[in-house]
C-alpha cells in the first residue's frame, strides 16, 4: 500500500492552487473560494454533496464565444442537457442564448427560462409524437431529422396540426473527434445522423413535402474537442451537400456544426484557444452565406461548477486505501460511466509540502463502480474535512439519481459576494409522496 509521504505522482491540488481560475475558482487565505463566496460557507449553510455554479464564470465563457465567432452571423443554442437548471437556462437567456434540446421537457423548460422558441434546436434520434407536437406548435427555429422514418414522422405530425414544421438535416460526417468512445457521435457507427450517402435524397424529399422547410443542414461529431480540425473536417465533409442543393435551388438559412469545445479537466490539460479556433471556423463557413448555429454546453458550463462533499470516514483495505465521501455516483455518475478524471481537492487548500497519499475515493452507495477517483494522489485527508470535486457544473445533476433512495444533492449559483439555493435538497419524504400503495396491499 502506498504510504504517505511516498507517493510518486503529484497531487492535483498544487496545480489548483497555481491557476484556481480555469476551474472558476479562487484562493483566498489559503481556501478555495467562488467569486466573492467561499466554499466552506455554501457547506456550512447548505450541506453536502452540493453542486455550486458561478454566474460569472458562465457569462464570461458565453461572452467569449460569442466574440469569437461574432465575424458573421452567429446563434449559441445552449446544450441543456449539460445543465438544465432554470436559473442557469434564465441566466443564459439574459445573455441572447437559443437552446439546443433533446426532449419534450427540455422544451418547456427553455421555454420558461425565456428563450423564445424560434431559437431552439430540437435534436435526437428518437422524438416522440407528443415532444414532435409541442415542438412544431411552439414553432421551433428546427428540428433536427436524423433519419427517413423521423422525416415522414415529423411530416405526418406536421399535417396533422395544419402547419409547415421547419426542419434541418443532421448528417453523419463519419469524422473521428479522437475522444472517449461514448463522447463520439459522428462515426458511421454512431446511431447519430443520417449517412452522407443519404442526405442528399433525404434533403429533396423534404424540400418537397409542402408539409415541410428544409431551412439548415447540421451535424454533431462529439464532445471534449480541445482544437478546431474536427470541426474543420466534418464542414468539409458537409461542402459538397451544400453546393448540390444550392445548385438545386434550395435556399438554406443555417448551418449547424454542433458543440463539443472541450474544457479542461485537470492542471495539465490543454486549453482551447478560442480565438484560433472562432477564426478558423468563421472563415471555413463564410463562403456559404448562412446563418452559423452552434450547441455549446460543457464549454460553457463545465469548469463554472463544483460539487463539494465532505469526508465521511477512512479505510485501509489489505490492497488500497479509501475515502469515503458522502457524494456517490448518484450524485457524479461521470467517473463511473466514462472513467472521467474529476479534481478533487481539499477546500482548504494544504501547501505544496503536505503530506499525500494515494486513495479510491468512493461513496456510500452499494456498488463496487461508485467512485469518484481511483488510485488517486490526494493530501492526507480526515473524518469531517471538505473537499471539492472540479469542473462538475456539465452532466452533474443532469445525470444525477437517487439510487439507494439517496436525495439529490443541493444546488447553488453564486453571483458576487451571495449565493442562492436554486434547487433545495430532496427530503426522502419527498421522494416517496409520488409512490403509490395498490388497493389490495393496503
Amino acid at each position: 500500500m502506498a504510504g504517505t509521504s511516498v507517493v510518486e505522482q503529484r497531487s492535483d491540488h498544487i496545480g489548483v492552487t497555481a491557476d484556481p481560475s480555469r476551474f472558476g475558482l479562487r484562493v483566498v487565505d489559503d481556501a478555495l473560494q467562488m467569486e466573492g463566496v467561499p466554499l466552506q460557507t455554501i457547506a456550512s449553510e447548505v450541506g453536502t454533496p452540493t453542486y455550486a455554479y458561478s454566474a460569472a464564470a458562465i457569462e464570461t465563457r458565453y461572452d467569449s464565444l460569442a466574440r469569437a465567432v461574432g465575424r458573421g452571423p452567429t446563434t449559441l443554442c445552449y446544450a441543456v442537457k449539460a445543465n438544465s437548471a432554470q436559473a442557469v437556462l434564465q441566466l443564459l437567456a439574459r445573455r441572447g442564448a437559443g437552446a439546443d434540446i433533446v426532449s419534450g421537457g427540455e422544451l418547456i423548460r427553455a421555454q420558461r427560462a425565456g428563450i423564445p422558441a424560434d431559437r431552439i434546436v430540437f435534436s435526437g434520434v428518437g422524438k416522440s409524437s407528443d415532444e414532435l407536437d409541442a415542438a412544431i406548435a411552439a414553432g421551433v427555429r428546427s428540428i433536427n431529422l436524423e433519419s427517413t422514418e423521423e422525416r415522414m414522422q415529423v411530416a405526418a405530425r406536421a399535417r396533422a396540426q395544419g402547419r409547415v414544421a421547419s426542419v434541418s438535416l443532421r448528417v453523419n460526417p463519419d469524422i473521428d473527434p479522437k475522444t472517449h468512445p461514448y463522447l463520439a457521435t459522428g462515426l458511421q457507427e454512431s446511431k447519430f445522423g443520417i449517412g452522407m450517402e443519404d442526405a442528399l435524397a433525404v434533403a429533396r424529399a423534404v424540400h418537397a413535402d409542402p408539409s415541410l422547410s428544409l431551412v439548415g443542414v447540421g451535424c454533431h461529431i462529439g464532445s471534449q474537442i480541445n482544437d478546431a480540425q474536427p470541426f474543420l473536417d466534418s464542414i468539409d465533409r458537409m461542402r459538397g451537400l451544400l453546393e448540390t442543393l444550392r445548385a438545386d435551388g434550395i435556399a438554406l438559412r443555417q448551418l449547424d456544426i454542433g458543440g463539443g469545445l472541450g474544457i479542461p479537466y485537470g492542471p495539465e490539460d490543454p486549453v482551447v484557444d478560442l480565438e484560433t479556433w472562432g477564426r478558423a471556423v468563421t472563415e471555413a463557413t463564410a463562403g456559404f452565406g448562412l446563418e452559423l448555429v452552434l450547441e455549446p454546453g460543457r464549454f460553457i458550463v463545465g469548469n463554472a461548477g463544483v460539487l463539494l462533499t465532505r469526508v465521511l470516514l477512512r479505510k485501509n483495505g489489505e490492497a488500497k486505501r479509501f475515502v469515503i465521501v458522502d457524494a456517490a455516483m448518484n450524485d457524479l455518475l461521470r467517473p463511473a460511466l466514462y472513467q472521467a478524471r474529476h479534481v478533487i481537492t481539499p477546500v482548504r487548500v494544504p501547501g505544496a509540502d503536505c503530506d499525500v497519499e494515494q486513495a479510491d475515493v468512493v461513496g456510500p452507495v452499494c456498488e463496487s463502480g461508485d467512485f469518484l477517483a481511483k488510485d488517486r494522489t490526494l493530501p492526507v485527508t480526515q473524518t469531517g474535512d471538505l473537499l471539492a470535486v472540479l469542473s462538475a457544473g456539465a452532466y452533474g445533476m443532469t445525470m444525477a439519481s437517487t439510487y439507494n433512495t439517496r436525495p439529490q444533492p443541493a444546488e447553488v449559483l453564486v453571483h458576487g459576494d451571495d449565493f442562492d439555493v436554486i434547487r433545495p435538497r430532496p427530503t426522502v419524504e419527498a421522494l416517496l409522496e409520488d409512490e403509490r400503495i395498490p388497493p389490495w396491499l393496503a
